[in-house]
């Protein structure tokens, strides 16, 4: 059967689109990251201060986080926050060509020995993280530090050559990205063999979906219980890996035990609430550095939950 000419047409304009794409990502890379960080700021005043994209929402989410906060330290917060997004950006899409040796440098682990005794042991790890700080650099800068395999749960992004950059830069340190509807395969696949999976856990549940309601910021606020369940399933201890900024381009890790197997029924909930206690122990800390885009109060706590 013979192709359309305007099909194949197409197909060449997509693949030279996607080889543009992936050239400038990686001709990224090859610059000193001071000399990017302007491109950060541009992508700042665009978003804050021009498009003042979802600026009216972060702002009222702020608000009610902190009631005791005036409207010029919520801005503040507020205008930090997309200041911060601008610089990660720049340092993900440049971290994607770093070595391990740079990450190690950047990225400091206060205690990996926790992660390596569990790996001693034989014993497959779940690391829970959140939206604070450079999370792409959490994950590339722990698979650089500990020498086992660090499987990422990932949402595949639009662009399709965006989404194979990202997929193998992710993936250079031994690990897998995973994509999230494939997640529990994977995980039956791989339970005999001693791993770290690795989740970011602080997005909102579907209004369908099994979830645990807690005050959270002043607010009631639905989390996840499926790392709970994981937990369960592997037999795996959950770790909590608290990300600081110490100065630009450089942050330090700090791992926390939130539960540890056996597991009892109702484990799912109270791996969620020393989550949700955790995570905001940093927000409360660093308001900025957490994202405040990702819309955490999408619908409010129906009576009968």
């Amino acid at each position: 059967m013979e192709v359309p000419k305007t099909a194949v047409r197409l197909n060449r304009t997509n693949d030279a689109d996607a080889y543009r794409m992936k050239f400038l990502l990686k001709a990224l890379t090859y610059f000193p990251l001071p000399l990017v960080y302007p491109w950060g700021w541009i992508m700042y005043f665009v978003a804050f201060r021009v498009l003042r994209w979802r600026r009216r929402r972060v702002l009222d989410d702020i608000a009610r986080a902190f009631p005791g906060k005036s409207a010029a330290e919520c801005f503040e917060i507020a205008r930090q926050m997309y200041r911060n997004l601008g610089d990660g950006l720049i340092e993900a899409l440049w971290g994607y060509g770093a070595s391990a040796e740079e990450f190690r440098r950047r990225v400091v682990m206060e205690n990996p020995e926790l992660v390596r005794y569990y790996a001693d042991a034989g014993k497959t790890v779940l690391l829970l993280a959140s939206h604070v700080c450079n999370w792409e650099w959490l994950f590339l800068g722990a698979g650089a530090h500990f020498g086992i395999p660090i499987d990422v749960v990932y949402r595949r992004q639009g662009l399709a050559s965006v989404d194979g950059y990202v997929r193998d830069a992710r993936a250079r340190f031994g690990g897998r990205v995973i994509e999230r509807e494939e997640f529990i395969f994977e995980i039956m696949k791989w339970s005999g063999e001693p791993r770290a999976y690795a989740l970011v856990a602080d997005q909102t549940p579907k209004r369908h979906e099994s979830k645990h309601w807690t005050r959270f910021l002043d607010q009631d606020t639905a989390f996840f219980l499926g790392a709970g369940k994981i937990a369960n399933f592997l037999q795996a201890p959950v770790l909590y890996a608290a990300m600081r900024r110490t100065r630009r381009g450089h942050y330090s890790v700090r791992l926390t035990v939130l539960a540890a197997p056996p597991y009892d029924v109702g484990s799912d909930v109270l791996i969620s609430e020393r989550y949700a206690r955790t995570l905001e122990s940093e927000i409360l800390a660093n308001p900025a550095d957490w994202l405040w885009l990702q819309k955490k109060w999408k619908y409010p706590k129906l009576p009968e939950e």
